[in-house]
């Protein structure tokens, strides 16, 4: 290998570093919210609402943050098109860790009545635009550096950093549990986990501000004077399809990983100590099947990996509420970890496939955009969906139903998407609409983008273009 290739290793590796720690800093920071949420928000900031009243106000301050990340992206995905992806990852994590450390010293409405749950959500939209300039930069500092043929592969480091921010997340949490009684954790225990953002947000800052630019955008010579305008009209239609096929992801993650825990303590009896330690075994599953899903990406490509984990989740999503309902500790962990080895396979992909419908002068924008916009739908409204579901029928197993309805429109979506892998980024760039031309078999033919006719799906189907005129 030569010196300028050793370089090149170097530099995709620091990147995926920086990506996997930056970003399991930042979920970690989102993820303890949505734990507290689901433990000790309701009394703590919403007292006097009920049992049902205070969960759902902490989790409609929840959903704030997933209504926040649109805004995040089209923020952070402007500066990130136009001045660089490293400066605005480096904005967007310190954003995220101060208002969780934030969160962390604030009072409760003891002390400061309705002011507390007042900061509380405007905390909580910091977090939340935070986090919606993230993942797109995120995604792109790899998707840009590394080769197209192992483009999936680098990117499941990224998709292992959320995977690792939820196992820090609820990790803390059980330990200050298993550690503190009851008294204690509701009144300073749970807040250590928030300050502990301090620490890593400096760890998060070493890490990130060692990375180089990437070459793909310093050497493109156009700058979109407001990016979002040229998504919007010019590429709003992968927007659209993207969001919604990662819909159902967004929904089977939170229901999983935050409603069925408020759920299984507050309306089954079983101690959170119990599902906090079957969803972090859960999480070891996880970050399996991303790693498989990601790295086979490259050679299934990455539409059709996607869709056989959509079709998993369809059916899967109808069993795990019956699963929970039994009250069985093996049944509840077949449940619990059957949806987070799904949600490994659905996530493993993506990294890599949304950064591959749109071209670099608006890739940030796009990309976070989309990623977001199914965290909007997905994420923001489902929790509060299930609790009002549940509470009208008196089980959550209608729940199930309404994820495996969210399944199958999300394969609906995937349909509409075309598949790039293998293609080189910078052949997307002339590209009108920022989709078009694929390769049949995946990155280990090492193809241009525009060596075929039009996309081509992993089981060699020709899809749809998007972003382009139909009637051109």
């Amino acid at each position: 290998m030569d010196a300028e290739g050793a370089w090149r290793v170097g530099q995709v590796r620091r990147a995926a570093a920086a990506a996997l720690i930056g970003t399991a800093i930042e979920f970690y920071d989102f993820f303890i919210y949505g734990t507290a949420a689901a433990l000790v928000f309701g009394p703590v900031f919403f007292p006097g609402l009920g049992t049902v009243g205070a969960l759902l106000a902490a989790f409609s301050v929840y959903a704030v943050a997933f209504l926040a990340r649109p805004v995040g992206a089209v923020v952070f995905g402007h500066f990130g098109d136009r001045v660089g992806r490293k400066a605005t990852l480096v904005v967007s994590l310190l954003l995220m860790g101060l208002a969780t450390a934030a969160v962390g010293l604030l009072p409760g409405f003891g002390a400061w009545g309705w002011w507390a749950p007042a900061v509380l959500v405007v905390l909580r939209v910091c977090q939340g635009v935070g986090l919606g300039g993230e993942w797109g930069g995120a995604a792109l500092l790899i998707a840009e550096n590394a080769p197209a043929g192992r483009r999936g592969r680098y990117g499941g480091f990224l998709q292992l950093g959320p995977t690792i921010g939820f196992v820090l997340a609820n990790g803390v949490f059980l330990a200050l549990q298993l550690g503190l009684d009851e008294g204690a954790f509701r009144a300073w225990g749970w807040r250590v986990p928030f300050l502990a953002s301090f620490v890593l947000v400096a760890v998060g800052l070493f890490v990130r501000l060692r990375v180089e630019e990437s070459p793909l955008f310093r050497t493109e010579g156009r700058r979109e004077r407001l990016p979002v305008l040229e998504v919007l009209r010019g590429h709003w239609r992968p927007v659209l399809a993207g969001g919604g096929a990662i819909t159902v992801g967004y929904a089977l993650f939170y229901l999983t990983t935050t409603y069925a825990l408020a759920y299984a303590t507050t309306g089954l009896g079983v101690a959170s100590t119990v599902v906090l330690s079957m969803l972090l075994v859960g999480a070891v599953g996880m970050a399996a099947t991303v790693w498989l899903s990601a790295s086979r990406s490259d050679r299934w490509g990455r539409r059709r990996t996607l869709r056989w984990a959509t079709a998993l989740a369809a059916v899967w999503s109808p069993v795990l509420f019956p699963l929970l309902e039994t009250v069985s500790r093996p049944l509840m962990f077949v449940g619990l970890a059957g949806a987070m080895v799904v949600l490994g396979c659905m996530f493993g992909p993506l990294a890599a496939f949304l950064p591959e419908l749109f071209p670099t002068r608006v890739r940030y924008t796009g990309a976070a955009l989309t990623y977001n916009l199914g965290g909007v739908v997905g994420g923001a409204t489902t929790p509060l969906v299930a609790t009002r579901l549940t509470g009208a029928y008196g089980t959550a197993q209608p729940v199930g139903w309404y994820l495996a309805v969210l399944g199958v429109l999300a394969l609906g979506c995937l349909r509409m998407l075309p598949e790039n892998t293998g293609a080189e980024l910078g052949s997307l760039d002339g590209v009108a609409g920022g989709v078009t031309g694929g390769v049949t078999g995946g990155a280990a033919d090492g193809a241009e983008l525009g060596a075929a006719d039009g996309p081509v799906d992993g089981g060699g189907r020709r899809a749809p273009r998007l972003g382009t005129d139909p009637a051109a």
